[in-house]
């Protein structure tokens, strides 16, 4: 089950996230050939195109368990304030090559309007 988490971001500006990932015995998560995905959205029922994806990266090394997640300010600019729900998934390819996804954090951003444009 994914982790619940709320954000605040203002718009227009630059944003990240940092995530420190850790396994269930507290070590720092290793994320070799991991890949991450992460999206915010007004509704969960808009479509795909109505998303806006983070830059979602492993940091190196992979084996400290740092993700970073990032909007630009022209991002944020193209927002309109509010509320959104967003999730951030861990992917890689287990021993049999099938996709193993994992869904690790979830919640809602609050988008502060900007007054300087």
């Amino acid at each position: 089950m994914a982790q619940y988490e709320e954000f605040t971001i203002d718009q227009g500006t630059d944003a990240t996230i940092q995530l420190e990932l850790v396994d269930q015995t507290g070590a720092k998560k290793n994320l070799v050939n991991h890949t991450v995905t992460a999206y915010l959205k007004k509704n969960y029922a808009d479509s795909a195109g109505e998303a806006t994806q983070f830059s979602s990266i492993v940091v190196s090394p992979a084996t400290d368990g740092i993700v970073s997640l990032s909007l630009t300010n022209t991002q944020t600019d193209a927002l309109r304030a509010g509320r959104y729900v967003y999730d951030v998934e861990l992917s890689f390819l287990d021993d049999s090559s099938n996709t193993i996804v994992e869904r690790i954090l979830e919640g809602r951003i609050q988008v502060t309007p900007s007054v300087t444009k």
